[in-house]
């Protein structure tokens, strides 16, 4: 199963500049394959670091996230409206290569354990046949809350 851009937006809320995921490659009920298109233009890369630009740790786990998140969402029938996944905790996170511009990182998502509100996954983050990344995280499914309006003051 592939799922493109338009299809990513409907399963989950995140939005440029901090979507990090352009395509789905294959899901299956344990596994997720997706892709980001790593270009020069990503806002991160002005700061981090000039002159040589690096994707920031932290961003490849969250694309690995939200590649559970994905998966997590389509098995589930999630609604984005009602429904929201957070990242509760994220281990055993080992980096092994830097990602620039110009790379495809490929996200490779495993369900390890999927509860009716909390899943185990365990993500690789690779380019070519290179690991870039690999992490071990817990993400909660949760009932979205309604906005809180603030009490007028006298």
């Amino acid at each position: 199963m592939e799922i493109d851009l338009s299809g990513i937006e409907a399963l989950i809320p995140h939005r440029y500049p901090f979507l990090m995921i352009d395509r789905v490659d294959s899901m299956t009920e344990e596994r997720i394959i997706a892709r980001k298109m790593v270009t020069r233009n990503e806002p991160y890369f002005d700061g981090h670091y000039p002159g040589f630009p690096v994707m920031p740790g932290v961003l490849q786990v969250e694309a690995m996230a939200q590649a559970g998140a994905l998966m997590a969402c389509y098995q589930l029938k999630i609604n984005p409206a009602t429904t929201v996944i957070y990242l509760m905790g994220v281990d055993k996170v080992r980096f092994r290569r830097a990602v620039v511009p110009g790379d495809h990182l490929i996200l490779d998502v495993t369900a390890l354990r999927r509860g009716a509100s909390v899943w185990k996954l365990r993500g690789e983050a690779r380019v070519g046949d290179q690991i870039a990344a690999e992490a071990e995280f817990l993400a909660a499914i949760q009932p979205r809350k309604p906005k809180s309006v603030p009490l007028a003051t006298p």
